[in-house]
């Protein structure tokens, strides 16, 4: 049965979402940071064109392209034993929302390998090929991974074999190279003031609660009003001397205490208020859509966060660039998935079943 999540576990799940590369992964590869641009899961979006039926194991197409299921449970074993790395096998006995991990981390999964397939046949239609290098580079990472499984994970994989990994890594490569070439050109001049991070202490007060699916439900009334009047109660407190991070430790409901904002990050009354703040200066309550927030600022300008920033900014536009390109291309494709293949796909525990090492691999090959 599963279990209602706590305000941790939604934390911890949320945190999870935010990409497998939290927890060390290297899922965060060009081509899943692309997950973030609307209309990329090639499956969900394209149009329905019914066939007279699959070939055997076939798990999904898209135009002339196939995916077997052995494709798919590459990705679904290494993305399943990645959660498990950073958060333990007890992430599958949280829901999310109506819905549990794993129905999210397979739909992650379908919605990846998908896009892969996609962007090799808009690899191919802009004449982006690998090299024979290239190839051969592919081939070693292959086979490099497939020594690296024991018979249990061969068979957890749909008994995947070194000449179907050696295909899936030259695709995945394939797709690394035309994202590469449709924003060889995006390299936008960005100003301090554009991404400037200011660093601040924070007292978040939360106007929610989360009701028995874990699902978020707003405060009102009365009870609303005592979140606000503890807020009141603790701005009473620092005016009579009472020291900012001893009240952080006390009331915070935020996961963090001390945080970086730029631009954009947060509800748009918080980062108003934080940016019009001077070095040491508190403000007042401030009401956001879903909590009570006071904040004290630690720097007006945090000199290595922002030229982080400036790197996720111009990342950002080179996504939207591609992002248009690619949703042009994908909504114009036929695709049918094999639904009842996919349903009787499941994540299972097995002890000798760990190896995470897919992306790792690719990598350490392809971005030396």
């Amino acid at each position: 049965m599963m279990k209602n999540v706590t305000a941790g576990e939604k934390q911890l799940i949320k945190n999870s979402m935010n990409g497998i590369r939290k927890v060390g992964a290297v899922l965060a590869l060009t081509i899943f940071l692309s997950t973030s641009i609307t209309g990329c899961a090639a499956i969900e979006n394209t149009r329905v064109v019914f066939t007279t039926g699959f070939q055997e194991n076939e798990l999904f197409r898209i135009e002339d392209r196939s995916c077997l299921e052995s494709e798919f449970m590459v990705y679904l074993v290494n993305s399943k034993n990645t959660y498990e790395d950073g958060f333990g096998s007890e992430i599958w006995d949280v829901n999310v929302g109506n819905d549990s991990m794993e129905s999210y981390v397979k739909d992650k999964c379908l919605s990846t390998i998908s896009q892969v397939k996609a962007m090799n046949l808009l690899a191919a239609e802009t004449g982006i090929e690998l090299t024979e290098a290239e190839i051969s580079t592919a081939t070693d990472a292959a086979k490099e991974y497939f020594s690296s499984l024991n018979d249990d994970e061969k068979k957890a994989m749909g008994n995947i074999d070194e000449e179907t990994l050696s295909l899936m890594y030259q695709e995945y490569a394939t797709a690394d190279k035309l994202y590469n070439y449709i924003i060889r050109d995006i390299n936008p001049e960005i100003s301090d003031d554009e991404a400037r991070t200011i660093t601040v202490e924070q007292i978040v007060l939360n106007t929610w609660t989360l009701d028995s699916n874990g699902d978020r439900v707003m405060l009102e009334g009365s009870d609303k009003e005592a979140v606000r009047n503890k807020a009141l109660q603790i701005q009473r407190e620092i005016g009579e001397g009472t020291d900012f991070s001893v009240l952080m430790e006390q009331y915070n409901e935020a996961e963090e205490g001390t945080v970086s904002i730029g631009k954009g990050d947060r509800d748009s009354e918080i980062e108003t208020a934080a940016f019009n703040l001077d070095n040491g200066e508190i403000s007042g309550i401030i009401e956001s859509e879903d909590a009570y927030v006071i904040l004290k600022c630690i720097s007006t300008f945090n000199r290595e966060e922002t030229e982080a920033n400036k790197i996720r900014i111009v990342e950002e536009k080179k996504r939207e660039v591609f992002g248009k390109q690619y949703d042009a291309f994908a909504s114009e494709l036929s695709r049918i998935l094999n639904q009842g293949l996919y349903d009787k796909i499941h994540i299972t525990g097995t002890e000798n079943v760990k190896n995470s090492s897919f992306f790792e691999i690719y990598k350490n090959y392809f971005n030396e």
